[in-house]
């Protein structure tokens, strides 16, 4: 069966693991680049825990496309600094790392059967990914490129497309999903204090993820006024919804970052292995 286990419990095993794990990480603001705290540390000790992958498929909240899936398949993706407002040192901040050109459109042509989907050499990196990911692999060493999230496409097409990437994991690709499980930008406060909303939809995407519920992913535009309340906009939950449907039972699940930032957004992040 199954198991909810202790993020140190499941990296006692983890770099012996010949099949990758998925992982999602609340990714919260651009600051976390340069900042140090529980969030950014955890990223790191994620990292030291991780085998090393042959290349990471990143789904970010940042790279929204309407009516085509783009992945990225450029062999040096560029460090996009989507953001503005903030200091000059986040901006001189690069991730050099190489794409996986091979990988990439070895992908687009297995989801084509799925969607309408496209290369793409334009894109990049953007701070869904690559700020994540100089903490996770400071090295830049390890290959990444992007899938992008269609907007148009209905969260069960999502879970589809999701289900067909599992079999990158027995390749060595690590797939992660950057984004929030809660995100309302609207409502952020700087006291610190969670909003109740916030608190409640945090735990129940958790409960969804500990009983394996995919199904309640997919469905929770119905939950109404809470989901509206935690994702005006759903690009920031989609990556959550790639992790929770490219798991399985041979997996056991950790939660290696908690926590409500500014009010109005989940830092929880987790990895199935």
């Amino acid at each position: 069966m199954p198991r909810t286990v202790s993020f140190d419990e499941m990296t006692a095993g983890l770099k012996a693991s010949p099949r990758m794990p998925v992982v999602f990480v609340g990714h919260g603001s651009p600051m976390n680049v340069i900042d140090d705290n529980s969030y950014t540390r955890s990223w790191a000790q994620l990292g030291e825990a991780l085998p090393v992958p042959q290349a990471v498929l990143c789904i970010s909240a940042h790279w929204m496309t309407r009516g085509t899936t783009l992945v990225h398949v450029s062999e040096r993706p560029r460090t996009i600094h989507d953001f503005g407002g903030f200091p000059a040192e986040l901006y001189a901040q690069q991730y050099p790392v190489p794409g996986a050109p091979g990988i990439a459109r070895e992908v687009a042509a297995m989801l084509s059967s799925h969607a309408h989907v496209e290369e793409d050499v334009e894109w990049g990196l953007d701070h869904g990914s690559w700020a994540v990911l100089a903490k996770i692999f400071p090295n830049a060493d390890v290959p990444v490129f992007q899938l992008s999230i269609d907007l148009r496409m209905s969260f069960e097409k999502h879970v589809e497309l999701a289900r067909d990437l599992k079999a990158l994991r027995d390749r060595g690709v690590l797939v992660m999903g950057s984004g929030n499980l809660v995100h309302n930008l609207r409502a952020l406060r700087f006291d610190g204090v969670p909003h109740d909303f916030a608190v409640e939809f945090d735990q129940m995407t958790a409960d969804w993820l500990v009983d394996r519920n995919v199904a309640a992913f997919v469905e929770a535009p119905k939950i109404g006024n809470l989901m509206r309340l935690a994702h005006p906009t759903v690009e920031h939950f989609i990556p959550a919804l790639y992790g929770a449907a490219l798991a399985d039972d041979k997996d056991d699940l950790a939660f290696f970052a908690e926590g409500i930032d500014l009010g109005a957004a989940s830092m929880r992040s987790f990895i199935y292995a």
